[in-house]
This record gives structure tokens, C-alpha cells and sequence, in this order.
């Protein structure tokens, strides 16, 4: 249930994110889902990708250290207070999200987000307690390292 995320810092100019994303499409590598944060000088890229070992290798090609985390992503209803819902039974479980971003798929009705957690491992166990629909790298189109 858990997908391979890549991370990386980029300068905050113009040219460096479309450097990114130009290299890793010349290279037949799809993007699904994508979040930039500014943090100062340079800006926090994390990327969900088509595959994640081609893509790493691109970017330590071009001297852009990147790095793998792990991350879930949840399918939750897309209607006020979903969000506040599914968080509620991790909050009382002492697991918090250390990064979180949404992403907007084919699935009608629903949200999907992205979460990197505090303790992935015990929020899957409180998802699926929960009943959270959880999506993995198939449903994504990402290739499994080996696969």
C-alpha cells in the first residue's frame, strides 16, 4: 500500500522546474501526481512518477540529489469534513502527518490525498480500520522496482 515518492530541492528559478520536468518527459517518464513547496532559496519537489528508479537516476544525472520516501494514498469522499474525519482517528493514535498533498485522479466523487505520516505503517492499519480506501502503485501506473 505504500508508493515510492521522489524528493528533491530545486533552485527557485524560472528554468530549474521545467529542467525537472523536461528531462524526466524526454525520457518517456509520467508524472502523477506532483508538489512544490518554496521554502527560501530553493523549493521542495516531490513527485509521484510512472518509475521512480529511472527518474532517480536522471536527476542524480543531473547533479539534483533526489531521494526515495515512502508515502499512502487515500481515497476519501470529496465533501466537507472528510479530510478532518480520517485524520481524527490518527490524531487520537498519536500518528501525524509529516507531509500531505492532494491529488486530483478519475476517481468521481472522491479526493484523493498523498501522506507521508509520522508512522506509515501504523496509519494503513488504522486506515484500513477505518474502512479509507487505499490506493497502491498500480493504480497509479508506477512500475514496481523488479517488476
Amino acid at each position: 500500500m505504500k508508493l515510492k515518492q521522489i524528493v528533491l530541492s530545486i533552485e527557485n528559478a524560472p528554468e530549474r522546474l521545467y529542467e525537472v520536468t523536461n528531462a524526466l518527459g524526454e525520457a518517456g517518464i509520467n508524472l502523477r501526481a506532483l508538489n512544490l513547496v518554496d521554502t527560501g532559496e530553493f523549493g521542495q519537489l516531490r513527485l509521484l512518477v510512472s518509475d521512480v528508479a529511472t527518474a532517480r537516476r536522471i536527476l542524480m544525472e543531473m547533479q539534483m540529489p533526489a531521494f526515495i520516501t515512502e508515502v499512502i494514498a487515500a481515497e476519501i469522499p470529496d465533501v466537507p469534513k472528510s479530510l478532518a474525519n480520517i485524520l481524527k482517528p490518527l490524531k487520537d493514535a498519536g500518528v501525524y502527518p509529516t507531509s500531505m498533498y492532494a491529488f486530483h485522479g478519475s476517481s468521481h466523487g472522491k479526493a484523493v490525498m498523498i501522506f507521508r505520516f509520522s508512522d506509515n505503517d501504523r496509519a494503513i492499519e488504522i486506515f484500513k480500520e477505518k474502512g479509507v480506501t487505499l490506493l497502491d502503485a498500480k493504480a497509479f501506473g508506477i512500475l514496481e522496482s523488479g517488476k
